[in-house]
């Protein structure tokens, strides 16, 4: 990157107050910046206790300071941190006091992290794992979020290219030496080394898609007016989200929360209760609802009359404290929760199916755009092994070295690079 380029500054720790607050500066005046405050020279990779002093010489605190010059360095620019009182007075004077210097500004949204792409220092699909990291609120998201960040998916990618490489440089040969375009001069092993690349692209696309991570798995909670739905969605997002009546049509559009169980998560749907008659304009809408939710749910839990729910959907006895309690034979779960009856082995289950239904904890996923990019890899694959002409399957093995650049950032448009580091926070 440019050294042209402007020298960035900003608070990279939690919100003021706090016990410490560090201010980082990248760009190519980071150390004029650090020698101005401190009024010397530190050791590199050293702590050093010093005074920060302002233009007058007014002292602003006392910080542990560390100069890191460049290239080898997070942003892959010369850096400095500033590890002062947490004070929201003392970070902003530090701040200001960098902000009158030449050559600075404060950085943008996740300008740190875009310099350390520019730079070289991380990949397109590790700036989307650490994306992730700084997003992730359960455990799972953030196993699968270090993941990324260390490299699995970015490895992987270069494995393939280097496999993709390797069987370019076999049809260039071919066409070198072969005086016929004729796939028999192949050795056999490109038809081999073909199949196994398909299989490994494909067992990647098999995976669940990071987003299910970070969305929860969709279940939703259907059945006729009073058979439980509103009660038993409160007791499982844990609080009082929908209005429980005895009368019918209580519950009128669909309700969503979001919670996580163990770890895994969900959003749970309450949906208007399903009948035909004595029903309303607006009734009607929350049933059509309702019935628009199963086409999106990963799972429905039934709480109607046995065999009357959608295909694959879990019988649910609910309402068991009830006088009129009518039992399902072969209900998945009978329970009550008004007295937490089988509730928390309906839980239990909910979690073992999610688990299931979400990558395994520490497995690397793909995201949307990612998945996109393998399975225009994964066809240009398939295309390259139909092919007879040896220019064409070197035209597709081409497309497919492209897919895998593309999804590592070698070629990026600037619209997708805003929309990424504009998920991270200033300091990052």
């Amino acid at each position: 990157m440019s050294g042209d380029l402007p020298t960035i500054f900003a608070i990279s720790s939690g919100a003021p107050p706090a016990a410490i607050g560090v201010i980082r500066v990248s760009g190519s005046k980071a150390g004029i910046a650090l020698r101005t405050l401190i009024g010397r020279d530190v050791e590199p990779r050293r702590a050093s206790l010093a005074k920060l002093r302002d233009n007058a010489g007014e002292t602003l605190d006392e910080a542990l300071v560390l100069w890191f010059p460049g290239p080898e360095t997070a942003t892959g620019e010369d850096l400095a941190e500033l590890h002062c009182h947490g004070g929201r007075a003392v970070l902003t004077a530090v701040c200001e006091a960098l902000g009158s210097m030449d050559g600075l500004r404060p950085a943008q949204e996740g300008e740190f992290t875009r310099r350390a792409f520019a730079n070289g220092r991380i990949d397109l699909a590790q700036a989307e794992g650490l994306a992730d990291l700084l997003e992730a609120e359960t455990e799972l998201q953030r196993a699968a979020a270090i993941r990324s960040v260390s490299g699995a998916i970015s490895n992987k990618v270069e494995g393939w290219r280097e496999q993709v490489l390797h069987l370019s440089a076999q049809i260039e040969a071919a066409l070198d030496f072969s005086d016929e375009d004729d796939v028999s001069d192949l050795p056999s092993s490109f038809a081999q080394n073909i199949d196994k690349l398909t299989s490994s692209l494909e067992e990647w696309l098999m995976r669940p898609r990071s987003e299910r991570l970070k969305e929860g798995l969709r279940i939703v909670l259907a059945g006729p007016p009073n058979s439980g739905k509103s009660t038993l969605f409160n007791a499982l997002v844990e609080s009082e989200a929908a209005i429980t009546s005895s009368i019918a049509g209580t519950t009128r559009d669909v309700i969503e929360r979001s919670v996580a169980i163990s770890g895994v998560p969900f959003v749970f749907i309450d949906t208007a209760g399903l009948r035909s008659e004595g029903i309303d304009e607006i009734e009607t809408i929350g049933i059509r609802r309702a019935n628009d939710e199963f086409d999106r749910a990963d799972f429905v839990l039934w709480l109607g009359a046995e065999g009357e729910g959608p295909d694959g959907a879990w019988e649910v006895a609910a309402r068991s404290d009830c006088s009129d309690f009518v039992a399902k034979p072969s209900a998945n779960h009978r329970v009550s929760a008004k007295t937490g009856e089988g509730l928390a082995d309906l839980k239990d289950a909910l979690v073992v199916f999610g688990r299931g239904k979400l990558p395994k904890p520490g497995e690397a996923t793909l995201n949307a755009r990612q998945r996109k990019r393998l399975i225009e890899a994964h066809d240009a694959v398939i295309s390259a092994k139909a092919q007879g002409d040896f220019l064409l399957i070197g035209e597709d093995l081409r497309s497919v070295r492209l897919a895998f650049d593309r999804l590592i950032g070698r070629t990026s448009t600037e619209d997708m690079l805003d929309a990424l580091f504009g998920r991270f926070c200033i300091g990052k």
